[in-house]
């Protein structure tokens, strides 16, 4: 008998294995920097071998097997069916491509009947079975990290690897120029996709107008058009239009008729709503009452949605809301948070790179910014970085002393979801991500800080925890001590700014002239431990 919520999670556990594989046998793949499913998906690399349209797929599996394992309530037997059949559509496109033989090759024609698929049992056995598959899920996590570490002590290339990959190459060249006639059902693909990533935003899509939502005013011969997707508040105005294209075409296709939509939807109900494109494999947010359209890894939720609209016509003016001195009050980090904020309102940027030489207030200055911030309606929820637990301690302790009106929470020791200051170490947010909460949907979703701040920013920010600032929609602020000219030209693209020109700078050599800081003295101190450990060879 089938049960959903086991299959979606063999699904995704097959398709764990079956990407393992590919990285493996096919060296045109490069390893990611992280060794997990999330960050092979994302590879460019496997983008180019497999096309976008697998690898959408591929995520479709994936986020549903992390929803069967994660979310309580039953699983709809659809949602089982729609991963077990991408999957199919994966492993057709793994066979065709790679296989070896022609008796190991799908044949042409070949499709998923679901006729084939077991009834699934009763929903209150399914819902007994819930902790057996989360166990399931740790169980086999464990395996797989045993594997990986058993994989690192390992020669990376022997002979048999060599033999395999060069099979691989020889066969996947060879399957390239047989005509693929497979029907991969794209459109169907993009649908599920957008509609897992609204789901996790909280949009359930159960409303008669959620979807086809038909408008008029268009530049047709009907003057009538539908809308692939519109996001309602409770009182009605639409929040947000989502245009989906084809996978195959560019995102940007879809930019256009979004906007024509959000005219039709701004001129019925007085809003204009919030404008996301997508072709289901990358998405673009667009408020263009402000800011250019931009990547973004998600949807927003209903309240994130309605901040943004009230932000049009409340967020005050950077440039005349004071900064507090009773937090700050030398001239250089007053100066730092202006040009911050003519970068954000002015220039219309959503990055600032701050230089400062240590012990001129790094922490401070950012506090400081952040009430100004909260005070001009820019900011609501803040994320504060930093690479070490004993920083996050004192980051944590430094803006409950200067900024006690405003909560904020180490994470790594507190769970407060109520805060509006979260502080954590780069590891343990990156843990939290796929966190999804008591109402299903994830904690930490793409909008749910309005400012991520990086501290002490160094080569490992974009390395490692790179998928950190790609996964949240925010402005973006950058604090380190390193001197400009030596920062690396990575960290300087990571923040959108010309090679050697930060958004502020006060180095150690200013802060020495204006009696802020003292020259370090170097000394030579020799220790009795050092001399009576050291022998004279003869």
């Amino acid at each position: 008998m089938g049960d959903p919520r086991v299959s979606c999670f063999f699904a995704r556990r097959a398709l764990e294995l079956a990407v393992n594989w590919l990285f493996k046998a096919d060296s045109s793949l490069r390893m990611p920097y992280r060794d997990d499913l999330n960050a092979k998906l994302k590879e460019p690399t496997l983008v180019q071998v497999a096309g976008s349209v697998i690898v959408t797929k591929m995520d479709v599996v994936r986020r549903r097997g992390n929803v069967a394992v994660h979310r309580p309530g039953d699983v709809p037997a659809q949602d089982a069916v729609n991963a077990v059949d991408e999957l199919f559509h994966v492993l057709y496109w793994l066979g065709r491509t790679y296989a070896r033989t022609e008796a190991g090759k799908p044949f042409d024609g070949q499709r998923f009947d679901t006729s084939l698929i077991p009834r699934p049992v009763p929903a209150e056995v399914r819902r007994k079975k819930y902790a057996e598959v989360q166990q399931m899920a740790a169980d086999f996590a464990a395996q797989q990290a045993e594997l990986a570490t058993e994989r690192r002590q390992r020669k990376e290339l022997d002979d048999e690897v060599k033999r395999l990959r060069a099979e691989v190459k020889a066969a996947k060249a060879a399957n390239a120029t047989v005509p693929d006639h497979h029907d991969y059902s794209e459109a169907q693909t993009r649908t599920q996709l957008i509609d897992l990533l609204l789901l996790e935003a909280g949009w359930l899509l159960d409303g008669p107008d959620d979807r086809e939502y038909p408008v008029t005013g268009m530049p047709t011969d009907s003057r009538k058009g539908r809308v692939d997707y519109v996001l309602w508040d409770d009182n009605g105005k639409p929040l947000a239009v989502v245009e989906a294209k084809r996978t195959s075409k560019s995102v940007e296709s879809g930019k256009y008729q979004a906007s024509l939509y959000a005219d039709a939807l701004e001129k019925e109900h007085g809003q204009r709503p919030i404008i996301f494109y997508t072709n289901g494999h990358d998405t673009q947010i667009w408020d263009d009452a402000f800011y250019r359209p931009r990547p973004v890894q998600g949807f927003y939720t209903k309240d994130q949605l309605h901040l943004l609209i009230q932000r049009r016509a409340r967020r005050k003016s950077l440039s005349t809301e004071p900064i507090d001195d009773g937090i700050v009050n030398r001239h250089y980090q007053k100066r730092a948070i202006q040009r911050i904020g003519e970068a954000f309102e002015k220039d219309k940027q959503r990055q600032a790179l701050l230089v400062m030489a240590t012990g001129t207030g790094k922490t401070r200055t950012v506090i400081a910014l952040v009430d100004q911030m909260i005070r001009a309606g820019w900011v609501k929820r803040v994320l504060f970085l930093a690479d070490r637990q004993v920083l996050v301690s004192q980051a944590t302790n430094a803006f409950k002393k200067h900024l006690p009106s405003v909560p904020a929470v180490n994470l790594l020791t507190e769970k407060d979801s109520n805060a509006r200051v979260y502080v954590s170490t780069y590891p343990t947010m990156l843990n939290l991500i796929n966190e999804v909460d008591d109402t299903k949907q994830r904690r930490f979703g793409p909008g749910y800080f309005d400012l991520v701040v990086i501290d002490e920013t160094h080569r490992s920010v974009y390395q490692k925890y790179g998928v950190i600032f790609e996964h949240f929609d925010s402005l973006l602020v950058g604090l380190t001590a390193t001197p400009k000219n030596e920062i690396d030209r990575n960290t300087y693209r990571l923040f959108h700014l010309e090679e050697g020109v930060p958004t502020d700078v006060y180095d150690l050599e200013q802060a020495v002239q204006e009696g802020y800081l003292v020259r370090p003295v170097a000394k030579s101190v020799t220790t009795s431990r050092c001399t009576s450990s050291i022998r004279t060879l003869a």
